[in-house]
């Protein structure tokens, strides 16, 4: 496995190429590569707030509850997404945008591809954790709505329940790229749900369409996980954003809770040019 050299200074969008430690456009613009092992490529001026993205709890969070294994069938189910979009025994080029602290990431690497990889998130702190797990990969601070990457550089982008930035994905996929794109479905932990909300919406069934891409393939996946303890429980909410959705009231109801079970519904659609060939859909 090796990592992606398409990278893009996020000031002038020129190609960066390293140089002792770090990385340099040819404008001059230069960024150190932090000891963890990751690029900072987010500038000052691109941040909405001081900290950006999954606070360090969420994260923690986060790494705990998958590092249990429960989302273990959604890594399965896109390591096949991600094979099948490969078709051949040459590199592929994989970005995930909003790689979080990098579980989807390590767990491509048991796929047997020939792998460039790389994670992006907004959340230093995600990045920090990620690029501490895993030397495997490059890992960067930066943006979906100005990827540091060169364009037509990335074979698949994974955006797993992340924000899109479609005209960005557009740009840096080659022509034959794909989109897999990892959404929650109606049901997606609905228990959870219905313990901290006082009613629930129904959400829809109909996949956006991302202007300029075509549905080559649709995947459901759904199953129910069984999680015991009040900490497991408290990681899962507070790694989604139903933790900063809810009252107290309802976080308290969560935090009173000893076991639960929950139901994973999730929807796992890979997107190609529109010129592509539309595949029909897989059973479910």
């Amino acid at each position: 496995m090796v990592t992606t050299t398409a990278l893009a200074c996020p000031m002038d969008g020129l190609p960066l190429t390293s140089f002792n430690n770090g990385w340099r456009c040819p404008h001059g613009h230069s960024y150190d590569m932090a000891r963890q092992g990751y690029i900072h490529l987010l500038p000052v001026q691109n941040k909405r707030s001081k900290d950006p993205g999954d606070s360090k709890d969420m994260v923690l969070a986060r790494q705990q509850f998958l590092a249990a294994g429960f989302y273990k069938p959604i890594a399965d189910a896109v390591n096949e997404a991600v094979k099948t979009a490969a078709q051949s025994d040459q590199p592929v080029s994989v970005l995930d945008a909003g790689c979080g602290e990098g579980y989807y990431m390590r767990a491509l690497q048991q796929s047997g591809l020939l792998l460039h990889m790389t994670g992006v998130d907004i959340s230093k702190w995600a990045v920090l954790a990620a690029a501490k797990m895993d030397k495997a990969a490059l890992w960067l601070v930066g943006s979906n709505a100005n990827l540091p990457l060169l364009p037509s550089s990335q074979n698949v982008i994974l955006c797993m329940f992340g924000f899109p930035v479609y005209p960005e994905f557009s740009r840096v996929l080659t022509p034959d790229g794909v989109l897999i794109k990892v959404d929650a479905g109606a049901d997606h932990l609905l228990e959870l749900r219905e313990v901290i909300y006082p009613s629930i919406k129904v959400a829809s069934q109909t996949p956006d369409i991302p202007p300029g891409f075509t549905l080559l393939e649709q995947r459901s996946l759904r199953y129910t996980i069984d999680i015991t303890g009040q900490d497991q429980i408290a990681r899962l909410l507070a790694m989604t954003p139903h933790l900063y959705r809810t009252n107290a009231e309802g976080r308290a109801r969560a935090a009173a809770l000893n076991e639960l079970s929950v139901t994973v519904d999730v929807q796992i659609n890979t997107w190609g040019r529109s010129d592509q060939i539309l595949i029909t859909p897989s059973p479910d």
